[in-house]
């Protein structure tokens, strides 16, 4: 096994750990240790709130989880000889629960709070529990329903240089500008309010948490892109913007639908992580990857071989508005066909949702030229129901 260079205590919060992680993206975030190319280590991580989420029946916490406290992220590592230019090669080799801790939950966020995929046909809060049987997962929230988990991390990335923090920063500015009353908001601003910068104090502290930017999306170093079959097996090539690369990870999911729907998604967890990290000298000129981390999916995955397919076009299903070729539209409405026939097997339609947003649920992309209308389709494996879901 390798060593555990990264180690958490689930009683205590991120900042009061032996090394805090962070949760904020900023170059200047002190690595948490450092290897050399060719090392695996292993890397402890808290659930995404920092163990906002109890163990219980009340949606509450969901409703009100402090947002500005996510995601927290174990790491940095720092990579010795990695230089902005390279590609850092990273292998996942393994990944589980903890020992202690082996449930989850899945979420449906207020949308005052975060929002959600389908925020506008379900804006208030829920929760799921999830516990876990081996590689099998069941919720008393939600009876009928068994599956096998891919376990993923949906939050793995490496620094920003200050240059590329600044483009991010400004970007989404611009974009929240657009409608800055919007609920929920367009996106994320930086916030110094419950940042943890890792051993950061004093003034570094005040002036990398006014900086740093928020982890809630995908960017061009990867972050919380929140991919199920990113999971052990894979090989991740990382653009490297910073020396060291420093690498972070967390965000760990026990099982997702494609899409991560639910917002407060999939079925997050505390757990841990094998990883083992290389370099490619040069890798961003010689392959062209400068922007974006590429990846090998891994071989493990759960073996689904019947699915039910439910298909949305870029009409909108409020007012019967026509869009041209919006993949988002499409998608949305493929989510809401499927569960308004999940709600005729007995299903709420909260339940329903978070079985898209948990289950091993495969989503398409599968027209976007046939205009006006993109196609895109969400496909449930039928084999997670105890009994036979077909229309007769």
């Amino acid at each position: 096994m390798p060593k555990t260079l990264f180690e958490i205590d689930l009683s205590k919060p991120m900042q009061d750990q032996a090394h805090p992680g962070h949760n904020r993206w900023h170059p200047d975030i002190p690595a948490a240790f450092a290897v050399d190319p060719g090392t695996s280590f292993r890397m402890e991580c808290k659930d995404w709130t920092d163990g906002q989420i109890s163990n219980d029946d009340n949606p509450n916490d969901i409703r009100d989880v402090i947002l500005s406290r996510v995601h927290v992220l174990s790491g940095p590592v720092y990579v010795n000889g990695v230089e902005p230019g390279d590609l850092l090669v990273v292998d996942i080799l393994d990944i589980g629960a903890l020992a202690d801790s082996e449930w989850g939950y899945n979420g449906i966020f207020a949308k005052e709070n975060g929002g959600s995929f389908l925020t506008e046909h379900y804006p208030n809060a829920a929760k799921s529990i999830w516990d876990f049987h081996g590689i099998y997962t069941t919720s008393r929230h939600i009876p009928g329903v068994k599956f096998a988990g891919i376990i993923h991390p949906g939050l793995i990335g490496v620094a920003p240089s200050l240059e590329l923090l600044q483009k991010w920063n400004k970007r989404e500015q611009e974009l929240k500008m657009t409608d800055p009353n919007r609920v929920p908001e367009l996106a994320a601003s930086p916030d110094p309010q419950n940042a943890v910068l890792g051993t950061l104090k004093g003034a570094e502290f005040d002036r990398v948490a006014r900086e740093g930017a928020r982890t809630v999306p995908p960017r061009e170093n990867g972050g919380n892109c929140d991919i199920k079959n990113l999971s052990k097996g894979s090989r991740i090539y990382f653009p490297v913007f910073v020396e060291g690369a420093k690498l972070s990870v967390g965000d760990i999911h026990f099982s997702q639908g494609d899409g991560e729907i639910t917002f407060c998604g999939g079925i997050e967890m505390a757990g841990w992580i094998d990883l083992r990290v290389d370099v490619i000298k040069g890798g961003m000129g010689k392959y062209n990857i400068k922007e974006n981390p590429v990846f090998k999916p891994g071989p493990v995955e759960p073996h689904y071989s019947d699915y039910l397919v439910f298909e949305g076009i870029s009409v909108d299903e409020t007012d019967g508005k026509q869009h041209y070729l919006n993949a988002h539209i499409a998608y949305r409405r493929a989510c809401l066909n499927a569960i308004e026939f999940l709600k005729t097997l007995g299903y709420t339609g909260e339940q329903a949702y978070m079985i898209l947003g948990t289950a091993p649920v495969e989503g398409r992309l599968n027209g976007i030229v046939d205009i006006p209308n993109a196609c895109c389709t969400v496909a449930i494996p039928t084999q997670i129901f105890d009994k036979d879901i077909s229309p007769k």
